[in-house]
């Protein structure tokens, strides 16, 4: 996507050595890049936040293992990096994928040959994710096309949760890539943006990337949305996802359940958008074994703004004294998704159809 007209991707690699990464905790207030050097580095962005998304995860993971493949004498060395990745995020499933996907990469290979192969395996990884993105645009514009057709003229709105823009993938996005294309197609089109506590996610990123497209749009707080849906103010909900299961169901960030729940309740569909490398083909019930990040209380205790000066402020907004459970992620069952994104289209949310449709991926996901 451009910021200020120049294209940026999420992370990229400009020379052996140094994968660059937008700083996504410094966002709305400053655009920032950083350059990390080192697998320690990387798995530090990760766990920090530094980048959030599945697939930009996942994309950064596998540039981290382009730098294991430098930093590696040894296969073990090798195993014992991609390890460290591994660990920093345990729910996204991209990120295991991708440094599976190194790890078979340079299987066998000569040492002196790691940093090529893995320099090559990450550039096809990051470019698979921003092509799948954009395919995801064009099978969800239908879905919008459609929803217009039966309001001619008047404003189409859709509810999203967390951030699933391009700033959660390498570009375009996945729940945004369809609103983009809808925006672009000259369809009017409004989003209404969760704020998605405790990171703000909706409010500082997607807001962010809506308002540099310049596509209309409205933070709301986290649970506005059902009143919005009894009232006929949402047309569709679309979010993104961590992880979804062979039967279809969605791990998304916390929330995302209460929000299909009011859609069901009020006739509204919703759709989860994703590519096929966020699938998990060998889990079948996500309720029982998708495992559910919990991280640090201070992210729900502190909040982050700037002031009228834009001066940067943390201010405490619960009790000293007062505990704090922080859990990332919750699980959205199949029966209450309308409908699966993703790059080769529409499905519901069924493992029969969804095994069908990507019988060569969930095959070589299960060897």
């Amino acid at each position: 996507m451009n910021v200020d007209g120049k294209h940026f991707r999420t992370v990229w690699m400009p020379e052996p050595g140094v994968v660059r990464i937008i700083d996504q905790r410094r966002l709305p207030w400053a655009f920032e890049l950083i350059a990390l050097k080192s697998v320690a580095g990387v798995a530090h962005a990760i766990r920090d936040m530094a980048v959030r998304g599945a697939g930009c995860i996942g994309a950064t993971a596998g540039y981290g293992m382009a730098l294991a493949a430098i930093e590696a004498k040894t296969w073990s060395e090798l195993e014992s990096l991609a390890g460290i990745l591994v660990e920093t995020r345990p729910t996204a499933v991209n990120l295991a994928w991708a440094v599976n996907r190194q790890i078979d990469a340079l299987r066998n290979q000569p040492v002196t040959s790691w940093p090529d192969i893995a320099k090559c395996e990450a550039e096809a990884i990051a470019d698979e994710d921003s092509a799948a993105c954009e395919q995801i645009g064009v099978h969800g514009l239908e879905l919008i096309r459609g929803i217009a057709a039966k309001k001619p003229g008047a404003v189409v709105n859709v509810l999203t949760h967390c951030n699933a823009g391009w700033l959660a993938f390498v570009d375009h996005g996945s729940a945004t890539a369809p609103i983009y294309a809808a925006h672009d197609a000259g369809i009017p089109i409004h989003v209404w943006v969760d704020e998605t506590r405790p990171r703000n996610q909706g409010a500082r990123l997607t807001a962010w990337e809506l308002a540099r497209q310049g596509v209309p749009h409205t933070v709301i707080a986290d649970n506005t949305g059902g009143h919005l849906m009894q009232h006929g103010q949402v047309d569709f909900v679309i979010t993104g996802a961590d992880r979804v299961t062979r039967n279809g169901d969605v791990a998304n960030k916390i929330g995302t359940y209460l929000k299909a729940l009011a859609a069901r309740d009020n006739g509204v569909p919703f759709y989860v958008a994703l590519p096929s490398s966020t699938f998990d083909w060998n889990i079948t019930d996500g309720v029982k074994n998708i495992p559910i990040e919990q991280r640090g209380g201070e992210e729900v205790n502190w909040m982050e703004g700037a002031d009228s000066n834009g001066t940067l402020h943390n201010v405490r907004v619960v009790p000293a004294a007062s505990p704090a459970a922080n859990y990332a992620f919750d699980v959205t069952p199949a029966r209450l998704v309308t409908g699966l994104i993703t790059e080769r289209g529409v499905f519901a949310a069924d493992e029969r159809a969804l095994c069908a449709t990507f019988s060569d991926v969930a095959r070589a996901s299960a060897l």
